[in-house]
């Protein structure tokens, strides 16, 4: 069976809170869409179709009875696999988590069936969210749905692909260094990293702290915008979450772009292949026509970001990830005694790139490096910040590749870890200094393939980021 046909989101909830769509109507559209193309896909950990059934039965009788179901009444869901679900198996795609079942929902979850979306699975990622292609998953790659033989990118390659694959309406994934980003421009779709703090990381499983943070993915940037209106606000539960509401997204993304002063980055770092470019170029143009200035700014920190990332995330990730030992949760090696348990079921549970990582992050930490390493990052961190800062004085938002090439084929780059990292370079920079940034589908590079334009904006600056990226996509209509 065919995907379901592209609607939006508050459509398809308006149909559903009036009676005149079945919320189990669109799971099982949804399922059957699934079933066709996950063998060879595999965007999913797990399907969670009875569930899913289940909670559309309980729209469908709420609507019944008169009572609102919720502003996501009967729109699917895919969740990456490092957010809690309650009683079901949260594994970040590895080894060391088998088995466990968290006791509690994250916060988004929570949030998201309140408003009336309904969870079809858990998408595949990276392990722990550490990679840019998810063929570092314990549980197989997660394959682009527009050609099999290459990456969906990652960390939230599953969560990318589900949504253009037409698995869900929509997805949410995490953004440590672009994991959001990066798979939607190569699977293209919508992507969003609010600013941090933005939605609440309660009930995520932490990489790097001080930089994870939660977005949604969409065929839209409408949809995008309203399931952030949705989950983004303030959390008790989380110590980063900002204490203030967020104006409405949804009513930003019509009020075009005329006036809006739209940053080029004068000294971007390059690399960005040629047809990707060429897409970036006619982004330029294609504001400008509308009625907003092209600027020229500069951001000399901003060839940095790789370099501080690769300190500052390990080190955090060396920290997070110390409690995965086999004691409390998840999988256990039995040994002679405690210390080599702990050994076994490490080298036994995690992969090769988190046990890099996790290393590289240790020797920044220890003793006699911490500041020649992780304490330089951090300086160079706030150079990166404030070089921003700087750049937004002159411009509303900025505009970048997200990723610089269209997806690449499996193994390209699986042997030469630094190349991998190379597709975050112009997506890291905005984690470190905790601003907004999202990912635009902007028509096709080499081989017909998806490409991505990435606007950048100030904090707490997601209405007038919409504002343009909106814009970007009606002119590809």
């Amino acid at each position: 069976m065919a995907a379901p046909a592209m609607v939006t989101a508050a459509s398809i909830a308006a149909a559903v809170r009036a009676g005149t769509t079945k919320a189990a109507d669109l799971v099982e559209q949804h399922l059957a869409a699934i079933a066709a193309r996950e063998p060879e896909i595999h965007a999913f950990n797990l399907v969670l179709a009875d569930e899913a059934r289940a909670h559309a039965a309980r729209i469908d009788a709420l609507a019944a009875e008169g009572n609102d179901p919720g502003p996501l009444a009967g729109v699917t869901v895919a969740l990456k696999d490092n957010m809690c679900t309650r009683g079901i198996p949260t594994t970040c795609s590895s080894k060391i988590l088998a088995g466990w079942k968290p006791p509690y929902d994250a916060t988004v979850v929570r949030t998201l069936q309140d408003a009336g979306a309904i969870v079809v699975g858990k998408t595949n990622l990276d392990e722990f969210a550490m990679g840019s292609s998810t063929e570092n998953s314990a549980f197989g790659p997660t394959r682009n749905p527009h050609d099999i033989s290459r990456v969906p990118g990652g960390s939230s390659g599953g969560s990318a692909a589900a949504v253009a694959a037409g698995f869900s309406h929509f997805s949410l994934g995490s953004d440590t260094g672009g994991s959001i980003r990066q798979p939607a421009a190569l699977c293209g779709v919508v992507g969003v990293k609010p600013t941090y703090g933005y939605v609440s990381r309660y009930g995520l499983v932490a990489f790097a702290s001080s930089l994870d943070q939660i977005g949604p993915f969409a065929n839209s940037v409408e949809d995008a915008a309203l399931v952030l209106d949705v989950i983004g606000g303030h959390d008790p539960h989380d110590s980063t979450s900002i204490p203030q509401p967020h104006p409405s997204l949804v009513g930003a993304i019509q009020q075009g772009v005329e006036g809006l002063r739209i940053g080029r980055i004068a000294d971007l770092p390059a690399g960005a292949d040629p047809d990707v470019q060429a897409r970036l170029d006619l982004a330029f143009e294609t504001l400008q026509a509308a009625g907003a200035t092209i600027v020229d700014v500069e951001v000399p920190a901003f060839s940095f970001g790789l370099t501080a990332y690769y300190l500052i995330a390990p080190a955090e990730a060396s920290s997070n990830l110390a409690r995965y030992d086999g004691v409390r949760y998840g999988l256990r090696v039995e040994a002679a005694d405690t210390d080599s348990m702990y050994g076994a079921t490490r080298t036994a549970g995690f992969g090769d790139e988190v046990k890099r990582r996790i290393m590289l992050g240790t020797y920044a930490l220890s003793a006699g490096y911490y500041d020649a390493y992780y304490g330089k990052a951090l300086k160079v961190r706030r150079l990166i910040h404030d070089d921003f800062e700087r750049a937004y004085q002159q411009a509303d938002v900025l505009l970048t590749p997200t990723s610089p090439s269209v997806a690449f084929k499996f193994g390209a780059k699986g042997d030469n870890p630094f190349a991998m990292y190379l597709c975050d370079t112009y997506t890291i920079p905005t984690n470190l200094a905790g601003h907004p940034g999202m990912s635009v589908p902007f028509g096709t590079g080499a081989e017909g393939l998806p490409v991505g334009v990435q606007v950048l904006a100030g904090t707490l600056q997601e209405p007038t980021m919409f504002r343009v990226a909106a814009a970007l996509e009606r002119s590809m209509k």
